[in-house]
């Protein structure tokens, strides 16, 4: 099976932002994204170009275009936050994002009347309609196909930093899980999501691909639901492996992470070099040390299996990625990663807010949608 690779200007990049639809008052999800949508509708009934809707109802995916840099594509997603909100605010409903809603109920949800996605509820039951789970998704130009599987091993080593930075699902369906990010092992248990396989090269990936076809396990190649994976359509690479991010700050400072990552690993390649890559085994742990420990969790660094606190790592990243972000001219989102380190990751507000209030799940809904009104900083 031959894949074509679209092509695609080398490190631009794109941002998809899941929201929840919630009742102001009650903090529940409210499923009404078919209004929502109807409502931006334009001229003669066409659909609002970049949002779209979700598996559940209770959701509104926004998508930005392609952009060279990081503040252009945050500032295309929050463009379009301001465009929902002038439909939901006069209905009494708020916008929030994070990994999982402190305490909705999968049974009270509703399905998007869409032909894959119930084919998705048919094939996976109980563990589909639990896909209460919203994300971000951030697409990087690859100029070059070659390249591709490299740095999708590549960047693998530095999943657990994205995932502990972005964490934000310490609750689920009203309980608190004990991980930062419940989330990362819910999304999993679909039959083709999770890690990706360790493959050598993009005709790997093709036979990867035809196996999953022609057993029909998978329809088409956007079915493979990898934390990352290729994305031919665009020609790039789409790290899926974050929680939702509740503010543009967070959202900025993970979006020039994976660019500065990304371009860094690129220019190595060209030079020759080989991009770091561990065994699965040790991905496989660190996955599981971010998203039950999130920022305090020790992280494996290297094939010798030398050790340190992922905050560290990150604090060595800004310093090694910031001439890269000065070039890619994201160094001031990159220096954002610090607001999350210093003012804890989405997962530890959270229940530090539900601490405060006698274990409220409703005021932590309240503060995650302050969140995205007024940002990080303001805060």
């Amino acid at each position: 099976m031959g894949i074509e690779f679209a092509r695609s200007e080398r490190s631009t990049i794109g941002i998809e932002w899941e929201l929840a639809l919630v009742d102001r008052q009650t903090g529940d999800l409210v499923c009404i994204a078919d209004e929502v949508l109807a409502g931006l509708c334009g001229p003669g009934g066409s659909p609002h170009p970049k949002i779209t809707g979700e598996l559940l109802l209770n959701t509104v995916e926004l998508v930005s275009g392609v952009h060279h840099t990081v503040a252009g594509a945050v500032a295309d997603v929050v463009g379009q936050v301001a465009e929902v909100r002038a439909i939901t605010d006069p209905r009494g409903v708020d916008l929030i994002c994070s990994g999982s809603h402190p305490f909705g109920q999968w049974f009270d949800q509703e399905v998007t009347d869409k032909a894959r996605y119930h084919r998705l509820i048919d094939r996976t039951q109980w563990w589909g309609r639990n896909m209460m789970i919203w994300g971000i998704h951030v697409h990087v130009g690859i100029e070059d196909r070659a390249k591709v599987i490299p740095i999708l091993n590549g960047l693998l080593t530095y999943l657990p930093h994205l995932q502990a930075l972005s964490a934000s699902s310490p609750f689920w369906a009203g309980v608190n899980t004990g991980y930062a990010s419940n989330r990362a092992q819910m999304f999993q248990q679909l039959p083709t999501a999770g890690l990706p396989w360790i493959l050598d090269d993009w005709a790997a990936w093709e036979r990867y691909v035809e196996d999953m076809t022609v057993t029909g396990i998978v329809d088409d190649v956007t079915e493979v639901r990898w934390d990352i994976r290729p994305s031919p359509r665009w020609g790039t690479i789409e790290i899926r492996a974050c929680d939702g991010v509740s503010t543009a700050e967070e959202l900025g400072a993970i979006a020039a992470l994976i660019q500065c990552l990304v371009e860094w690993m690129s220019t190595r390649l060209d030079a020759g070099e080989t991009v770091l890559q561990l065994q699965p085994w040790f991905v496989r742990e660190n996955k599981w040390r971010a998203s039950r420990y999130g920022l305090d969790a020790e992280i494996i660094l290297d094939a010798a299996g030398a050790e340190c606190p992922v905050v560290d790592d990150v604090r060595r990243l800004i310093e090694v990625l910031s001439p890269v972000a000065e070039r890619l001219g994201c160094l001031a989102e990159l220096l954002q990663l610090n607001l999350i380190l210093d003012a804890g990751a989405s997962y530890q507000r959270q229940l530090r807010v539900a601490d405060a209030a006698d274990g409220s799940l409703p005021a932590v809904v309240r503060a995650l949608a302050d969140e995205l009104r007024t940002g990080l900083i303001a805060r």
